[in-house]
């Protein structure tokens, strides 16, 4: 019995998901429901650096759900709502809060400029403007003004 609950406690660990992963996800309706149900199984990078339309994200909504994600349907409806107005098709990236591969995947920054922006950000505090990416070393100057209007700070 005991082994029993030690291997329950420690699965509760392992899926449970990563606070500062939470932090970072845009605050708003939804994110209690995006946090209980798609981060058990994988990180918010492998939707963020996505840009869908609702049809999209409601078909990939439904595939995690027929692979095994519990949801209700009003979670499911939630979740879809969510990531619509956060990672839909005209959703901006918040650069303060993007992981690497949004920046480099939503943007088109190569991984050595992503990593540079990521690294500033974390080493000097939030962006205010597009043009405080400048600072960034090694980030190209054209690259990060014809992004600008992709970008929220």
């Amino acid at each position: 019995m005991k082994r029993l609950l030690f291997l329950a406690a420690l699965s509760a660990l392992v899926f449970a998901a990563d606070p500062q992963e939470v932090k970072l996800l845009p605050d708003g309706p939804g994110k209690d429901a995006v946090v209980k149900v798609c981060l058990d199984c994988h990180g918010a990078a492998n939707f963020r650096k996505a840009r869908k339309d609702s049809g999209e994200w409601a078909d990939s909504v439904d595939d995690m759900v027929d692979r095994g994600a519990k949801a209700t349907p009003p979670e499911v409806e939630t979740i879809v709502a969510y990531l619509i107005k956060n990672f839909g098709k005209d959703a901006k990236v918040q650069i303060n809060t993007a992981p690497l591969e949004e920046i480099k995947v939503v943007l088109g920054f190569t991984v050595p400029e992503a990593k540079s922006i990521v690294d500033y950000r974390d080493q000097t505090g939030p962006y205010k403007t597009w043009r405080d990416l400048l600072k960034a070393p090694g980030v190209d100057p054209a690259k990060v003004e014809s992004k600008k209007d992709a970008m929220a700070f």
